[in-house]
């Protein structure tokens, strides 16, 4: 599991927040300075790693409240960009206005599933969100996954008691729901500026460019903010998954099968050496985007790899938690069932079995290879990470009933852990709140 870690924040992680920060800020300050500002941004990167998980804890929370900020008022500039660019005056709620009437579609949360006579955007758009197929499929699994295995987000929760990691971690939910505000609004704003002929700056509609173009309408007092404000939440970001790859290398692989008897000061150099291999890796493979970060999107990149790992980890951790008769055994089967499935079903599925079967079905898309685009069929990450998860979950059952009634190594859970106070309920209800009351508003 370590190793899957490992090749996933340092091929996944580490090279799409570079890639796509440096694009952004790259945007802000005149597009010609990409390599630049993507080294820049790992040195700084790698100078915060090195000062420990402190440095980068304080790091967070003032980069945190700045982006806050920021993104608001990047968001309110947005809108009444729109509003001034189609004669309505300075009115931010007038410019939100004429983004629900020009791109109602861009507010839609579940997707209708393609027929005939959908268009290929159409087609493309589900097989990122597949309708409401998705929440009986991967997206749970990608968010519990993300929220109770993902070591960038543990590291943290474990360094607090247990009430102050609840609350750190409902608190973080919360700011996770200003996304569509601070993050998608502006991007849709971008789309309909852009498609009206206001944003030439987007040439070929260019996504990652989206959130640097509506900034360059910013007075330069504002945009040089802004481009600390980006650039310090990019590197806050880089540190976090370095100081990662550096305690999972060091603690699970090195310490556990290289060296035994290593002390911490031989820890930690090699944690740093591991923190520097890392980022020169993540540097090669950005450099000339060899992953395909740009053309896939950011967004669908990330969670479309993480995928490859999320069925196997977060089953071995549900049954292994809650399950005594679950076996290291079935452990270890589950890990790597669930990242051969996912290659399975993401990539010769449909060529094995077919494009329309009980299970899924799959649509054609066209994507990249060699220089030239070929059509392909594809069936939708999140359906392919359900499916994944199921059959993982069926192997380590089997793998397990094989075994003793009880794993003498089982997790033995403390009931008093499930008791949550009044106000972490309320921090609960508030965000399942929020949630319904933007899937009513916007389904």
């Amino acid at each position: 599991m370590a190793i899957f870690w490992l090749f996933l924040y340092v091929f996944v992680n580490l090279t799409s927040i570079l890639y796509l920060g440096a694009v952004a800020i790259n945007g802000l300050v005149g597009g010609e300075y990409l390599h630049t500002i993507m080294l820049g941004l790992a040195i700084f990167a790698l100078i915060i790693t090195l000062g420990g998980m402190k440095v980068i804890g304080y790091t967070d929370v003032i980069q945190v409240a700045v982006l806050i900020i920021g993104g608001l008022a990047t968001t309110y500039m947005a809108l009444t960009l729109v509003s001034e660019k189609f004669g309505l005056g300075s009115d931010a709620l007038a410019g939100f206005n004429v983004l629900m009437k020009d791109a109602p579609d861009h507010f839609k949360m579940i997707l209708d599933k393609p027929t005939a006579t959908s268009t290929q955007l159409e087609i493309d758009k589900y097989l990122v969100l597949p309708g409401i197929a998705m929440y009986f499929a991967g997206q749970w699994i990608v968010n519990l996954n993300y929220w109770g295995c993902n070591q960038y987000i543990t590291q943290r929760a474990l360094g607090a008691d247990l009430q102050t990691a609840r609350t750190g971690i409902l608190f973080a939910g919360l700011l996770k729901l200003m996304m569509p505000i601070v993050v998608m609004l502006p991007g849709i704003a971008a789309y309909v500026l852009y498609k009206n002929g206001h944003l030439p700056q987007l040439e070929n509609g260019s996504k990652d460019g989206a959130y640097s173009a509506i900034l360059s309408f910013l007075p330069s007092g504002l945009k040089g903010l802004s481009v600390a404000a980006l650039t310090a939440a990019i590197v806050a970001s880089l540190a976090g998954k370095a100081n990662s790859i550096s305690t999972i290398f060091t603690l699970d692989i090195f310490k556990k099968y290289f060296n035994k008897e290593a002390d911490e000061r031989r820890m930690v150099r090699v944690g740093r050496l591991t923190v520097v291999l890392s980022m020169l890796i993540a540097i090669i493979f950005t450099w000339k985007d060899l992953l395909g970060i740009g053309s896939e999107g950011g967004f669908t990149f990330i969670q479309k790899y993480t995928g490859f790992i999320s069925p196997g980890v977060f089953a071995m951790f549900i049954l292994g938690m809650f399950w005594k008769r679950t076996t290291g055994a079935a452990a270890i089967a589950g890990v790597i069932t669930g990242f051969v499935l996912s290659i399975v079903f993401n990539v010769y599925a449909p060529e094995w079995f077919g494009n329309e079967t009980i299970l899924y079905s799959a649509y054609p898309t066209k994507i990249a290879v060699g220089g030239a685009l070929e059509t392909v069929y594809q069936i939708p990450f999140l359906i392919c990470m359900g499916w994944s998860f199921v059959f993982t979950m069926l192997v380590m059952v089997l793998m397990s009933l094989a075994g003793p009634k009880v794993n003498p190594h089982a997790f033995e859970l403390d009931r008093e852990m499930f008791k949550v106070k009044p106000s972490t309920y309320a921090l609960i209800i508030l965000t399942l709140m929020i949630l319904a009351a933007l899937y009513i508003k916007f389904w």
